[in-house]
């Protein structure tokens, strides 16, 4: 085995000579080119440290201010008012030191303490700014006095050249909310999903709670927010996510697709060398801290970068009570899956990233390899798509010692995961609808056994060329994937390239060292559950009805012309639709970000309103035009101003959640939030939008479009909406639901969707007509860049 001999650095024979000492100069080499990169990385990791711990001010600052206050003194001022002196004063005496050398020392560290002072002040000030959030509120494009101010400060507060984790020691906490107006807002929300005894009753609960119990469980949440940076993130990590015992494959887990109408080669090899090359690229950049930090679209407000941080050599451990989250400082390597075995293909050799060619080159040894797996190796990964206690169980009986544990290692310690599959996806064949319904639930769930559901995210490649991720979701949201993926489809089609043959440009250093196949011993208890766990979760996928619609009517710019939210728009369609889809209406989720706040996530925004029950009872009684224009207007900045409302701390499920986990430490029955906490969310929707514009070039190259991503319903009886708005007219729709409940479908709910939001540009554009363009079908293009 190549690989074997190149990890020996030397040898040695016992000889009646004496020693026979054998050096590998190979080995020796990449020993120290691995080391030298490593070191390199932990000064990078330093200085970086450095540079944000001192933020928005900047290391060469110190010596500014050291020169200013010696300069001072050298006038025969004391710009200390006698604070050198006193300092001089309590110096360790040395005779070696003159009085002249003493008072420059005392100097200096007067120096540095103001320094740090004046760092201190303007952090504080920066946090103080960035707990401004009025600027949200007001109307688009009319901005206040105040608010013009307020930026100007804020521009000259944030330094220059931030790093990607500068601002997190300024960024505010999330505030409490009282819990009054947590209340008020939960009981308006309630309103039209309840008739008035129903909500007499839920009044009355809501009543006796903040009477009784409220204010206790107030107390303990308000002294953890002023101990943790965050009195949400870590229970919702752990409560929501972690704690969770069934499957996270489809509950759980989410996916993100290709490129639309654009498969850049047809050559799988090819398409990964450059795909994983290019997330390499990002994670240098993760770790070098060259990322601009994000911020809010057209702004210059920061937000928490704090989910990036275990993007890449990450992995989900189960627990029998709890699972972990689990993060290594560095991975040279991924771990592949390809026909039932698991491979380890490193990615650097003697510290240097190998070139998108070199990657493909091990990619095809890969794919050439003719040996079968071990046995119980094909289906191994069925275990993270099952019930979470019986993989702990397993994990710990199986795979906690020995050569198990070692190829085990080997995955979990991976930078991420890679499938190949032998399946072609994407919009092809002569029907694309139905093809992205396959390409969805293949993304999402796979055949359950061929892709490792516990890393931090798993990349597919397909034999035609396409490819997508599939992403666990407790350690980040959706937004801090779809920015890397972003980067990476970017960077494989417009920096990377292929050559007019499709492989990957460069060349191979022949003496790479082959893929390493992993080896397994599984015992035959752990096959039968292996066995079990693939039943529970082909159950699961099977189960599940995938609806993708790329909706090319109309995009935000027809619907900004309304002088109506885009985001508000949709929103109020889905109800529309809903209620035309059940004649009723449901608690909605819409997930908005919390991320301007330190360690922010997600606060929902609950979409079903009174407002927007009372423009879709309106428009279906039959009610004038102007009415039911006037209601739309209404619903549309009602939900805008809920929306602005969650994002500045001042949403209703995080807190009630939080007193409710307080309230379980505490061990008392709260009957009002168990009621709360326990009502389905049978609309869960989500808006994913591009955050990197600059990439992409939709005006001359509009093929290059991705098609968003989605996940799973949450309730049983209920839907998945993921919705994802691309340049100005097209609006790619994800839905989900569960082939198992006779009220839903996806194709049905779809169907519904598109006319809700046809009948609303109708209502909002009276004279106009559209030209239906949803069903045609744009041309598969495969390029060669």
């Amino acid at each position: 085995m190549a690989e074997a001999h190149q990890a020996v650095a030397f040898q040695f024979t016992v000889t009646p000579e004496g020693i026979d000492l054998q050096l590998s100069h190979q080995a020796l080499t990449e020993i120290y080119r691995s080391g030298l990169r490593s070191w390199k990385k932990r000064i990078i990791r330093l200085k970086n440290s450095v540079i944000t711990g001192v933020y928005p001010a900047s290391p060469s600052s110190w010596l500014f201010v050291v020169i200013a206050i010696l300069a001072t003194m050298y006038t025969r001022s004391d710009p200390s008012m006698g604070l050198i002196a006193k300092i001089q004063e309590h110096l360790p005496v040395s005779q070696s030191m003159s009085s002249q050398c003493q008072t420059v020392v005392s100097a200096v560290l007067f120096s540095t303490l103001l320094w740090l002072l004046l760092i201190f002040t303007m952090r504080l000030c920066l946090k103080q700014l960035l707990s401004y959030h009025r600027w949200i509120f007001e109307q688009h494009g009319k901005m206040s006095t105040t608010t013009k101010v307020w930026v100007a400060l804020v521009r000259i507060f944030s330094g220059r050249k931030p790093l990607l984790y500068s601002y997190q020691g300024s960024l505010p906490n999330l505030p409490v909310p009282t819990i009054k107006d947590t209340l008020k807002r939960y009981l308006e929300s309630v309103r039209p999903l309840m008739d008035d005894t129903e909500y007499e009753r839920m009044t009355k609960l809501a009543g006796e709670f903040e009477s009784r119990l409220g204010n206790r469980l107030q107390w303990y949440l308000k002294l953890k927010s002023l101990w943790a940076s965050n009195y949400v993130s870590d229970w919702w990590e752990e409560y929501v996510y972690l704690r969770g015992r069934s499957p996270i494959m489809v509950n759980s887990n989410y996916y993100g697709m290709d490129f639309l109408y654009v498969t850049p080669t047809p050559i799988q090899a090819a398409r990964a060398g450059n795909t994983i090359h290019a997330m390499f690229l990002y994670r240098r950049k993760l770790n070098r801290e060259e990322l601009k930090p994000s911020r809010i679209p057209g702004t210059v407000i920061p937000v928490c970068a704090a989910q990036c941080e275990r993007m890449f050599n990450t992995t989900r451990t189960p627990g029998e009570e709890t699972d972990t989250v689990q993060h290594w400082q560095d991975s040279d390597y991924v771990a592949v899956y390809h026909r039932g075995r698991y491979f380890r293909l490193r990615t650097y050799q003697a510290g240097r990233l190998l070139s998108p060619r070199e990657i493909e080159f091990q990619i095809q040894k890969i794919l050439d390899d003719p040996s079968p797996p071990c046995t119980g190796e094909a289906k191994l990964g069925a275990l993270t798509a099952g019930d979470r206690i019986p993989w702990a169980q397993a994990r710990s009986k199986h795979f906690s010692s020995g050569i198990n544990k070692r190829s085990l290692d080997c995955i979990e310690k991976a930078a991420f995961f890679v499938a190949l599959d032998d399946d072609e996806q994407g919009m092809t064949g002569d029907d694309p609808s139905g093809s992205l319904d396959r390409y969805a639930k293949c993304l999402l769930h796979g055949k359950c056994y061929d892709r490792w559901f516990d890393k931090s995210f798993s990349v597919v490649f397909f034999k035609n060329g396409k490819t997508g991720i599939n992403a666990e979701h407790s350690w980040a949201d959706a937004p801090v994937i779809a920015h890397l993926w972003e980067y990476v489809v970017a960077t494989d089609c417009f920096q990377l390239g292929y050559n007019s043959e499709g492989h990957c440009k460069g060349d191979v250093d022949p003496s790479l060292a082959e893929p390493l196949k992993l080896t397994w011993k599984i015992p035959p208890e752990c096959e039968d559950q292996i066995s079990q766990s693939l039943a529970v979760a082909q159950a699961l996928a099977d189960d599940i009805d995938f609806h993708v619609i790329s909706f090319r009517d109309f995009g935000k710019g027809k619907i900004k012309k309304c002088r109506v939210s885009p985001d508000a728009f949709i929103q109020v369609a889905l109800q529309l639709a809903y209620f035309r889809n059940r004649q009723t209406f449901c608690l909605t989720y819409e997930a908005s970000m919390t991320r301007l706040f330190r360690e922010g996530r997600t606060e929902t925004v609950r979409s079903c309103t009174n407002e927007s029950s009372a423009f879709v009872k309106a428009l279906e009684g039959g009610e004038s035009a102007d009415v039911c224009r006037r209601l739309f207007r209404t619903a549309s900045e009602k939900h805008q101003n809920l929306y602005r409302m969650a994002m500045t701390g001042a949403g209703i499920d995080r807190h009630l959640f939080c007193l409710y986990i307080v309230s379980q430490y505490l061990g008392v029955e709260s009957p009002f939030l168990k009621e709360v906490l326990s009502e389905p969310w049978r609309l869960s929707t989500s808006q994913t939008s591009i955050q990197q514009v600059e990439l992409f070039d939709l005006v001359n190259h509009p093929e290059y479009i991705s098609c968003g991503g989605g996940f799973g319903p949450v309730a049983d009886d209920g839907y998945g909406v993921s919705y994802y708005i691309v340049g100005e007219s097209l609006i790619n729709f994800h839905i989900s639901c569960k082939h198992s409940c006779p009220d839903t479908g996806a194709h049905k709910f779809g169907a519904q969707i598109k006319k809700a939001l046809h009948d609303l540009l109708e209502l909002m554009t009276p004279g106009q007509k559209e030209p239906i363009k949803s069903e045609e079908r744009a041309p598969e293009v495969k390029k060669n860049l």
